[in-house]
């Protein structure tokens, strides 16, 4: 179940991945003005990151009760059950977090770092 598990994980990211670079290159004109107005790489890269990583954050506030309760109907069948605590979901919403900023950041930061001549030229 782990090679599975890696393999959804790898998958996710890729999607993660095409989803950055298509945000970037749509935003490609407005990273190149704020480049020319003086925007430094940390704010332009900081406002990549966070438009991409809105959805996760609201999917993680959506989602979490709702995987809490079936989680907790599930385990209600087994005789030796658990009791789930609140650690487990933030230490799980962290790491989804960290991945995806991870998976996100080299074409953030690249994008962050291009030359704005080029991309104001091009119209």
């Amino acid at each position: 179940t782990a090679i599975f598990s890696s393999l959804a994980i790898f998958i996710a990211c890729l999607g993660l991945f095409g989803l950055a670079t298509f945000m970037a290159e749509a935003r490609i004109k407005e990273i190149g003005i704020r480049k020319v107005f003086g925007g430094s790489v940390l704010t332009i890269t900081k406002l990549l990151s966070l438009s991409s990583l809105r959805p996760i954050f609201i999917s993680i506030l959506l989602f979490s009760p709702m995987a809490w309760y079936s989680m907790n109907w599930w385990l209600q069948t087994f005789a030796y059950r658990i009791d789930l605590s609140a650690g487990t979901f933030i230490l799980a919403a962290l790491t989804i977090i960290l991945i995806a900023l991870l998976t996100i950041s080299s074409q953030t930061i690249s994008a962050a770092t291009s030359n704005p001549i080029k991309s104001l030229r091009s119209d």
